[in-house]
């Protein structure tokens, strides 16, 4: 006897359930029965239609009810609601708009009932300027408010992955978009440690967060709300999205025998049958099982509704397939970051008590040395057995393979060490011969192997301070960029030779930027018997982990700028140039900005892009000082673009004064005593921001670093025997220069010579040639001129001669004093 199945609801897990159905049976009546009007829609994509990302609405419609009946024979009822089950008689109850209130039996039945949005009785929440996004109904509410008001702002309730997509496409409209999250951070599925990288790109994107706040009331406040915080701030609005999470949509089923679990969800078998013969539910209703953990949980994930959908038709029909749990594989977008995990977090592992390790790595997405690579943040959770409790990556490229690859991995039964033999794709374009799955598998390997032993940045801050020496093992530059408080500073490159400087009776934890030479120099002072942990991840994640959002006003201004403007700055007068400071690291671009700004006329504008992360800041900066009116600013996959409007001298003296709180004295000056090669480049990259920042800038060489300014002296000079000696003895010219440490013969200053070529980090030289053309003054110590038997012909062109007075002179006007 051929069966009558009735499916109740569509879109994922209903709509794939029909259509595997037809294809195992082509004599069975199918039936399906959809509350709205749409049986499939791409609620995944629902955000990007309201954000005009997605143009088409019909492009949002999977499959329609003629579609379903002309392929697959298939009785599609929309506006038609089961609102009872009786699973005794095998009947259900329909409310139709069409046929009116009738009874349907079966012989098998399939619930794919879905979710609804969570609405907490919060005083306000039945406003018409409240809404929620969960249906077409819904996306059609919302698409057509936003389009015939002139929305100024918007508040997103819930940080989850519909309320961050909410945000940012309501921020495409240029809508002013506060987001609000109960909990301390957006994104559940992200550990704290990872996430803040979304929150700070939010950020960045002009979103105001605001965090570890709930909502009180909501008051209407003239023809917009005011949402009243737990704190008592008050945010007003044009709009509100209610996006707080979802709940089972059981409520007809609440008089059957269907066993539900402890937050209403459908208790179901690994067939996906309910503890009622015949009748199988699929899709976020029902309580499924963590495929890593074991424990029974709820994801309300498209994919794995599709995959229910497809085994309670195989169970149906015979075909005992079974669903072995999901693993919650998931990725959003965050503006232009991409954020993906798999498997459990660590507060899932903490909550059950699943004792684990964690590593981070950042590698690039690709090869380095091809263009347009750019970091990627990884984080894999796994325990001293291998196996790998979960994964999490953000970045802006090439995430997502990193993560699908890890997630094979883990449903296939792989363990860590696992992820060092999968053979990948290569090709510099696209990843690096060791792919960054493969380096997470090294990094974890030597911990099992007991070649390390890590701490996470997160215990950074709670150490025993008595009994822990924090070891910072990068070099002079980086630590002048920023530093963990505490911190002992041997750079790897000294550490064999100074390591008698550590106390052996205490527990030593290295770290460098990203972990990789803070294992090196954990296994150089193993070896020689202190006791060691590297900060896995090391500096960058100990410093992400420290972002908290600005505090914005969230008042919104009147404005008249429309959507279109937003999008597409435009350019009031004069003529528009571009600049591209892609490749060149800081203080690259600012010079390149500044001579560009230089040669503008007042009026005309600049388009730069840069790929320095710095920059971001940087041209805020520069622009508040120098009185550059900076028109637009964002981020577009790691590279940043920026537009600049160069304003009249009267127009930018006012501008830089309305800046300046207090009087200050704004020049800078510095001491160059040193003649090494890596010294004399970082005076000169200071130098060089300085002036790009419209400093005034003196450098004051005395001593050796008079044998920077030394030119490559062709015609003799007159000089007594000594003067003579001691020109030969010391380097003439920045060629010539020695490194400070590991000049390895001459050998050292061509590497790093080498390697600032190929990271586009000027040469000495042309920092040198860029600092007189923009303004720094070079002066050169006459006593100590004197003292050496250098004559001023043997210096480069533009320096000047001066004494300690004219230095001190202009010390005293100096906000900012060096000496190198």
């Amino acid at each position: 006897m051929n069966k009558k199945i009735l499916i109740v609801g569509g879109v994922a897990g209903g709509a794939s359930a029909a259509a595997r159905l037809r294809r195992l049976n082509e004599n069975a009546e199918i039936i399906m029965f959809e509350r709205g009007e749409y049986i499939s829609f791409a609620n995944c994509g629902l955000p990007y239609y309201i954000g005009d990302i997605i143009q088409e609405r019909e492009n949002l419609l999977v499959t329609t009810p003629t579609d379903m009946k002309e392929k697959f024979n298939i009785d599609v009822r929309t506006k038609s609601d089961v609102i009872k089950v009786d699973t005794d008689k095998k009947e259900i109850t329909v409310k139709s708009t069409d046929r009116g209130t009738y009874v349907e039996n079966y012989d098998a039945l399939i619930l794919s009932p879905g979710a609804k949005s969570i609405q907490p009785p919060i005083p306000g929440i039945n406003s018409d300027k409240i809404f929620t996004l969960r249906n077409m109904n819904d996306t059609d509410k919302i698409k057509e408010h936003v389009t015939k008001n002139k929305l100024e702002s918007a508040v997103v309730i819930g940080g989850g992955f519909i309320g961050v997509e909410m945000a940012e496409n309501l921020n495409h409209l240029g809508i002013k978009v506060t987001l609000v999250e109960a909990a301390p951070h957006i994104l559940a599925p992200f550990d704290s440690d990872m996430v803040v990288i979304a929150e700070k790109e939010l950020d960045d994107n002009g979103i105001n967060l605001v965090l570890n706040n709930g909502v009180k009331a909501f008051t209407p406040n003239n023809n917009k709300l005011d949402v009243e915080l737990n704190d008592g701030q008050k945010v007003t609005s044009d709009i509100v999205i209610l996006a707080i999470g979802v709940t089972p949509d059981v409520a007809f089923l609440k008089d059957t025998k269907l066993e539900f679990g402890p937050k209403g969800h459908i208790l179901v078998n690994n067939n996906l049958e309910t503890n009622i013969k015949d009748v199988y539910a699929v899709g976020d209703a029902i309580e499924v099982v963590d495929f890593v953990n074991g424990q029974k949980t709820a994801i309300p994930l498209a994919g794995p509704a599709n995959k229910q959908g497809r085994i309670a038709a195989d169970n149906v029909c015979g075909i005992k397939t079974t669903f072995k749990g999901s693993q919650g594989s998931s990725i959003l977008k965050v503006c232009d970051l991409t954020c993906a995990a798999t498997g459990n977090n660590e507060r899932t592992l903490q909550r059950l008590n699943i004792p684990y390790e964690v590593i981070y790595v950042l590698p690039q997405s690709h090869a380095s040395y091809y263009p347009g690579a750019t970091p990627i943040t990884l984080k894999v959770i796994f325990n001293k057995e291998g196996k790998i409790f979960g994964a999490q990556a953000i970045g802006y490229e090439g995430v997502d393979k990193r993560i699908d690859d890890i997630a094979t991995v883990i449903r296939l039964g792989g363990n860590i060490t696992d992820l060092t033999e999968l053979e990948l794709c290569y090709a510099p374009p696209f990843s690096s011969a060791k792919d960054p799955v493969n380096m997470a598998g090294y990094v974890a390997e030597n911990i099992l192997a007991g070649r390390t032993e890590v701490v996470t940045p997160s215990a950074v801050d709670t150490r025993d301070r008595d009994n822990v020496i924090l070891l910072d093992v990068r070099t002079d530059l980086e630590v002048e960029a920023g530093v963990i408080e505490g911190s002992v500073h041997i750079p790897l490159q000294q550490l064999r030779e100074r390591m008698n400087e550590l106390d052996k009776s205490k527990e030593i934890w290295t770290y460098c930027q990203i972990g990789q030479r803070g294992y090196y120099a954990a296994r150089l002072l193993v070896q020689n018997g202190f006791k060691v942990k590297n900060i896995t991840g090391g500096y960058k994640v100990y410093a992400a982990s420290k972002f908290v959002p600005k505090k914005t006003d969230t008042t919104p201004k009147s404005t008249n700028t429309t959507i279109e403007d937003v999008k597409n700055p435009k350019i009031d007068t004069g003529i528009v140039k571009n600049l591209d400071a892609c490749g060149l690291s800081c203080p690259g671009p600012l010079m390149r900005v500044k001579t560009a700004v230089d040669e503008l006329n007042p009026g005309d504008s600049l388009n730069v892009t840069a790929s320095d992360p710095g920059f971001y800041a940087d041209i805020q900066s520069w622009c508040r000082s120098t009185g550059t009116e900076l028109v637009n600013l964002g981020k577009e996959k790691g590279i940043i673009k920026a537009t600049l409007k160069k304003s009249s001298e009267e127009v930018a003296a006012s501008v830089a004064q309305d800046n300046i709180m207090i009087p200050r004295k704004d020049g800078q000056t510095m001491v160059v005593f040193s003649g090494d090669l890596d010294k004399a480049i970082a005076s000169f990259i200071i130098a060089n921001g300085a002036a790009a920042m419209g400093k005034k800038v003196t450098m004051f060489f005395t001593f050796w670093g008079i044998n920077i300014l030394r030119k490559n002296q062709t015609v003799p000079v007159k000089k007594t025997f000594i003067e003579k000696m001691f020109g030969m003895m010391m380097p003439q010219g920045s060629q010539k220069l020695k490194l400070s440490q590991m000049n390895m013969a001459g050998m050292g200053p061509k590497m790093i010579r080498g390697i600032m070529k190929n990271k586009n980090v000027e040469s000495l030289e042309t920092l040198m040639k860029s600092a007189i053309a923009g303004g720094v003054e070079i002066v050169a110590c006459q006593m100590s001129m004197d003292l050496l038997g250098f004559k001023q012909e043997e210096l480069i062109d533009g320096v000047q001669l001066g004494g300690v007075g004219y230095y001190l002179g202009e010390a005293e006007q100096s906000g900012v004093n060096l000496f190198i």
